[in-house]
């Protein structure tokens, strides 16, 4: 009866493991936004205008945002050097129910280069940005940021892979 039990087991693991591969190993998400951010690299010391919200890309400050969960909305600038280093920023609104902000902080306290923070005005209760990239999400513990976590964080669109996610600035606004 054991032997029979693992053999099921193995086959369940063997047809999973072949749709996975099918459905491409894991890839991005649907839903995934192109997000035309221009140059990397294009420092400012200026508060600028992004022509999305929040912003995916485009000019940066000097200084970028350490990795890890904020309770207060951080500055767009110092986020979106992090997403120059390769770091994924989850922003959420601020009134997502308490086991959802949860939810994330763990997410982001399990790893490196992802951060999270509140921000007004989001028409979805969390996006995920990623350089030059975007997904819109219903709730936190939507399985699609997973997959885009693990598509995009340090992923090949990266401008400076294996730059710092720690070092910059953890001030809020």
């Amino acid at each position: 009866m054991a032997v029979a039990l693992v053999a099921a087991v193995l086959a369940a693991f063997v047809v999973a493991l072949v749709v996975d591969l099918r459905s491409g190993g894991g890839g991005p998400p649907g839903g995934v936004e192109d997000v035309d951010v221009g140059q990397a690299g294009q420092h400012t010391e200026a508060a600028v205008e992004y022509e999305q919200s929040p912003p995916a890309g485009g000019e940066l400050n000097p200084i970028w945002q350490n990795e890890g969960f904020y309770e207060e909305p951080v500055r767009n600038e110092t986020a979106v050097h992090t997403l120059e280093h390769g770091a994924l920023w989850i922003t959420y609104q601020p009134d997502l129910p308490q086991e959802q902000k949860d939810a994330l902080r763990e997410l982001v306290e399990a790893q490196t280069c992802v951060l999270a923070s509140p921000y007004e005005g989001l028409d979805a209760p969390v996006v995920a940005s990623a350089w030059g990239k975007q997904l819109r999400l219903e709730s936190a513990d939507a399985s699609d940021l997973q997959s885009f976590i693990q598509s995009y964080r340090q992923g090949p669109q990266t401008p400076e892979p294996g730059a710092a996610c720690t070092g910059g600035t953890a001030e809020s606004l």
